[in-house]
């Protein structure tokens, strides 16, 4: 990553600034070191001597983008394959591989939900990798035989907690996932994962499941939120993100099965809803060829049925909605796709919204992230072409995305 400069000027840009606003043509955004200085609805003024002009005409400047839901320690798509046939220094040096492929396809933020220690926050913090910002909640905490126990109904051995990799703690009662929780907390999580309901890629349970009890969940909560931190629920139906919005969870995963009814609860209940449309589409289409188990991909398949139904139940209620990739392996290369999915529900803005602003303030970001205003972070993506008009264009990274700018930093400029 190249050495910050002090003023970088993006001049004749078409700007979506992130809020839902209109875009404004013909803009510009002054960056002074980390942070964007001012924001014009046309050409800049004086600047000072060494100012870098990003001439801009005919490309849409945009906020970073901002992925809720990712896995970057998952490596191969057979997620609990991966534990079996990799050794843990392996699986760190392929979670750093991903991490610089997020930053490559213009996610400048990312919420790990499950896997991830702190350790990798800290890595791109201090500059040792390139990488996207990183909120984590180290290991999801998961009941006997629940979503995160990857144990086949035929092994009897006690649940093994991988060093690295994507494994969750397997905790059950009231007392055990208060230390669980309590446990991700110590190590430095920013929020903690619970598995509420069953899941696709276990091997022990059904997807319109249930998971843990009210007792079990409020303790975690109660334990998130007293360290200051929240809690996030892995969920898909019904009655597991009732149990988790009843709970005090503050947001919801998935919720692919999710109905009109429990979606005007979720309103009511103030949470947030974290599609990952995506990952159901490209799972149904390429997982077998990356070696998916078949009984995985009846449930993934069973998943992809209600979720845009689903997503539209969450968007008629007024739910937060922000957004989510969960991509595993090397389909994780394919996580802008979840705007342009989201946009035939909420339409190419509201898609943007949510994967900027929504997803900044979900994660708690807000002050600092999501949308392009005087005082934010500069963490800036240039387009060629603009998104509204077609938002397929943003997949297309290697070519449509020529500048990234993370922290006020080119981390690439083509433009």
């Amino acid at each position: 990553m190249n050495e910050p400069r002090k003023t970088i000027v993006f001049e004749n840009a078409v700007i979506i600034d992130g809020t839902g606003a209109e875009p404004v043509e013909g803009g510009t955004v002054v960056v002074e070191g980390e942070r964007i200085r001012e924001v014009l609805d046309g050409p800049p003024g004086h600047l000072p001597p060494g100012a870098e002009v990003v001439p801009c005409r005919g490309k849409t400047l945009i906020p970073g983008l901002i992925d809720a839901h990712v896995h970057i320690s998952s490596v191969e798509a057979d997620i609990g394959e991966q534990q079996r046939r990799n050794y843990p220094s392996v699986l760190v040096i392929r979670t750093l591989k991903i991490m610089k492929e997020c930053l490559d396809q213009g996610f400048t933020a990312v919420r790990d939900c499950g896997g991830a220690d702190a350790g990798f926050r800290i890595a791109t913090q201090t500059g040792l990798v390139p990488g996207p910002r990183l909120a984590v909640c180290g290991k999801g905490l998961s009941m006997t035989g629940g979503h995160g126990d990857g144990r086949l109904p035929t092994e009897f051995h006690n649940p093994v907690n991988f060093p690295a990799g994507l494994s969750c703690v397997v905790a059950d009662g009231v007392d055990a996932c208060r230390k669980a929780a309590r446990e991700q907390l110590r190590q430095g999580a920013d929020f903690i994962k619970v598995m509420a309901g069953g899941g696709c890629m276990s091997p022990a349970d059904e997807i319109d499941t249930a998971q843990y009890s009210r007792d079990e969940l409020k303790a975690v909560v109660w334990e998130a939120e007293s360290a200051g931190k929240y809690v996030a629920a892995h969920c898909y139906s019904d009655r597991s993100i009732l149990n988790s919005v009843e709970s005090g969870i503050r947001t919801i995963e998935h919720g692919n099965l999710m109905t009109e009814a429990v979606a005007c609860k979720l309103k009511e209940a103030g949470a947030c809803l974290v599609p990952t449309v995506v990952a159901y589409e490209v799972m149904s289409a390429l997982g077998e060829s990356y070696g998916v188990p078949h009984i995985y991909i009846a449930k993934i398949r069973q998943a992809r049925e209600k979720a845009l139904e689903s997503l539209a139940a969450a968007y008629k209620a007024g739910c937060i909605i922000g957004s989510g990739s969960d991509c595993l392996g090397p389909m994780q290369v394919h996580k802008a796709k979840e705007l342009e999915l989201q946009a035939k529900v909420m339409g190419p803005m509201g898609a943007i919204v949510a994967a900027t602003k929504t997803n900044a303030a979900i994660i708690g970001w807000e002050k600092d992230l999501g949308t392009i205003e005087a005082g934010k972070l500069a963490d800036l993506i240039l387009v060629d072409g603009n998104p509204l008009e077609n938002i397929a264009i943003l997949q297309d990274y290697q070519e449509r995305l020529t500048v990234i700018v993370q922290n006020g930093r080119f981390y690439k400029n083509i433009a």
